[in-house]
């Protein structure tokens, strides 16, 4: 086919076009320009970024050129320090009262009258409550009534005798008579006597009627209410007391250690104990060592040891769940470093020294004892060296490390 040919408007004849190019015109070009803008936006994105993912710093940190290497791991680190370190034996326990008193009525009547308050603190002697006194008054004065009665028939009595006794010296009347006389005497003597008792057993109800307290301590909560009746052979009482000051502690700790403990018990030594949380995070009191239980018990291999607490602050209540340490000896002078700083490896346990170069080296130690948060060190280390506490996952040695944290008493320093 041929092409055409046109005329331009100046005459000119204009260049044959094929079918193609003629296809090609200014829509088909204004698609493309959204595409080459897209590539364009893409490039000057990755070169703006590239740098940052590359480094992690921004392109214009002066520091873009630093190695990190040379910085050197960020660890943790503790300075070896010396210290006494004290030795505690440490066992659950709970809080139990000196004293517990569940108080019950003597006589049986109504509750008038309760004169404390729950949960109050008393002291021995003071008024709880009150029970009705006029039944027991009623008895008081019935039994007053009959001494006076049997008095009088005392005196007459006697009176009798003593003229039976003059009689009889003139045969005036039978001797029988006058032995039945004296038999009466003594009869209204011993008469009198059963009404003093029972006088006596009336003012000792009247005293009952007025509940008090029979130790100083805690008053628990009220188990009868004023208007019941209540009885001396109730079960629950009226109120339960605690004595809490002093209070103890009762726990157990390895039959293995008693003898470490009786060996000081038996020199006069008094063993100081600590009372803390059940989770051993918060210390709540101070006492001593009061008694030791007089077997083992062969299940568990353990054995109850008491301790005494002033307790001046109720910082310990009855029943409270307890974690007790023991203090049975203290290391003078040892060479103490943090717990976290020991590795565990098949062979041995062992830290990370920081050396003065700031590279670390892995150091063989003989663990003397483990005491908590600390622990010494019988040999493999020297007081003043450094050794890593946290971050020990990415060394090995002669890692070079950036130590952040440390801290210690100066070497040489014995801590009170």
């Amino acid at each position: 086919m041929e092409s055409q040919k046109k005329d331009d408007p100046h005459g000119r004849l204009a260049e044959p076009t094929s079918p193609a190019a003629a296809s090609e015109g200014p829509a088909h070009r204004r698609r493309r320009w959204p595409w080459i803008l897209g590539a364009a936006l893409i490039i000057l994105g990755v070169w703006l970024v590239w740098p940052r993912l590359h480094t992690g710093r921004s392109p214009k940190d002066p520091r873009l050129g630093l190695d990190a290497a040379m910085q050197g791991v960020p660890v943790t680190g503790a300075v070896a320090r010396i210290e006494d370190l004290p030795v505690y034996l440490t066992g659950l326990g709970s809080v139990i009262p000196v004293k517990t008193v569940t108080v019950r009525t003597r006589v049986d009547g109504q509750l008038d009258k309760v004169a404390y308050r729950e949960g109050q603190s008393v002291r021995e002697g003071d008024l709880l409550a009150e029970i009705d006194p006029r039944p027991f008054e009623v008895q008081l004065h019935q039994a007053e009534g009959q001494l006076a009665k049997d008095q009088a028939a005392l005196v007459n009595a006697k009176l009798d005798l003593k003229r039976y006794q003059e009689l009889i010296k003139d045969d005036s009347i039978p001797r029988q008579q006058l032995d039945t006389q004296a038999a009466l005497v003594d009869q209204y003597e011993a008469a009198l006597k059963s009404d003093q008792a029972q006088v006596d057993s009336a003012k000792l109800n009247l005293v009952y009627c007025r509940i008090t307290a029979p130790l100083s301590g805690l008053t628990g909560l009220r188990l009868v209410d004023p208007g019941n009746m209540v009885h001396a052979s109730d079960t629950n009482g009226l109120v339960v007391i605690t004595q809490q000051q002093p209070i103890t502690v009762v726990f157990t700790i390895p039959a293995r250690y008693l003898p470490q403990v009786m060996q000081q018990v038996r020199a006069g030594n008094k063993l100081a104990v600590e009372a803390w949380d059940e989770f051993a995070t918060r210390k709540l009191a101070d006492g001593t060592l009061f008694a030791t239980d007089n077997l083992v018990d062969p299940s568990t291999s353990t054995i109850r040891i008491k301790a005494l607490f002033p307790n001046t602050d109720y910082a310990l209540y009855p029943s409270q769940l307890i974690s007790a340490k023991l203090l049975v000896d203290t290391l003078r002078g040892a060479i103490v470093v943090p717990t976290e700083a020991l590795q565990l490896s098949s062979q041995s346990t062992f830290v990370y020294v920081v050396k003065p170069d700031r590279t670390v080296e892995i150091r063989n130690v003989d663990v003397r004892l483990t005491q908590g948060d600390d622990s010494a060190i019988a040999k493999g280390l020297s007081a003043g060296e450094m050794v890593v506490t946290e971050g020990v996952d990415k060394l090995q040695a002669g890692t070079r490390v950036a130590v952040a944290g440390a801290t210690a008493a100066p070497a040489g320093k014995h801590s009170s």
